[in-house]
């Protein structure tokens, strides 16, 4: 099982940093959510750790090795990124999208190999996109081309996954719908999986590590049931809320301040506390 770890990270754009001396260390084999503020810089930690984004000082490490001086091909048979909102060529079918998630073991002279389609036919098949193989992606629902997007990086056939913000524009049954499909692929085959996630609940739900980002470096991180609390919520997001435990699962659940209808009263909040 593959590591990524990162050792006095420093990234920006131009003159304005956004991550300055950051060390992380990401779970193998488990599920790690990055939070944080807008504008925190979590999208930007995730395309660094993918080697998609050059750092201005420290070192993306993968397997004990700086990731900037290994080849490509090399990297991406070891870890795969979903970008956010990725665009697909119009037209592409399904299986043509899937296929791409090959390109790390073609060559020049290779040709499109057994052990290529048995890969994209697993990928298909763990993501319930075999019946949609031949449909175009853009015809698809937001939720069934997400699945697609994933079935190419599984095709990959890496032990590390990267996916920023997953389930962005999606409506709650497709969100519930691609975050049950990520928990599965860790819990079956143990891939190490690390997303940037926008809803806190969610991401206690399925998070077995959070890391919480902000003023540039790593703020708390840990298990959900270990550092998830009002102080946190107030310090990294400015937010007042009340932090208790969802009622199916157990892991903590955030609920925010604020105004909006309010059909308790003080007798009404006292016998539903009972219940």
């Amino acid at each position: 099982m593959h590591s990524l770890t990162a050792n006095e990270l420093t990234l920006g754009y131009g003159d304005q940093v956004i991550i300055e001396d950051l060390d992380i260390e990401i779970p193998k084999g488990e599920i790690t959510v990055l939070i944080g503020a807008n504008g925190c810089g979590k999208s930007t930690l995730l395309r660094s750790l993918a080697r998609l984004l050059k750092p201005k000082g420290g070192d993306v490490v993968l397997d004990g090795e700086a990731i900037a001086k290994m080849g490509t091909k090399e990297v991406a048979k070891k870890m795969s990124i979903l970008p956010q909102s990725p665009a697909t060529p119009e037209g592409l079918t399904v299986h043509e999208l899937v296929k791409q998630g090959r390109h790390p073991y073609r060559g020049f002279l290779k040709q499109w190999s057994k052990e290529d389609e048995d890969a994209v036919n697993v990928a298909l098949a763990s993501t319930n996109m075999e019946e949609f193989r031949d449909r175009s992606v853009d015809s698809l629902s937001g939720g069934q081309r997400q699945r697609a997007w994933i079935a190419m990086t599984l095709a990959q056939e890496t032990d590390i996954i990267l996916l920023d913000e997953p389930t962005t524009y999606l409506d709650m049954t497709h969100q519930i719908d691609v975050l049950d499909l990520l928990f599965e692929l860790n819990e079956k085959d143990g891939r190490t999986i690390v997303m940037v996630l926008h809803d806190i609940n969610l991401a206690c739900r399925y998070a077995h590590h959070i890391v919480a980002i902000k003023d540039k470096d790593v703020f708390q991180q840990g298990r959900p049931e270990e550092i998830v609390s009002c102080d946190l919520m107030h310090n990294v997001f400015q937010m007042k809320c009340d932090v208790t435990f969802d009622p199916r699962l157990g892991t903590p659940m955030c609920i925010p301040h604020g105004k909006g209808r309010c059909i308790f009263n003080n007798q009404n909040i006292k016998a539903a506390a009972t219940q």
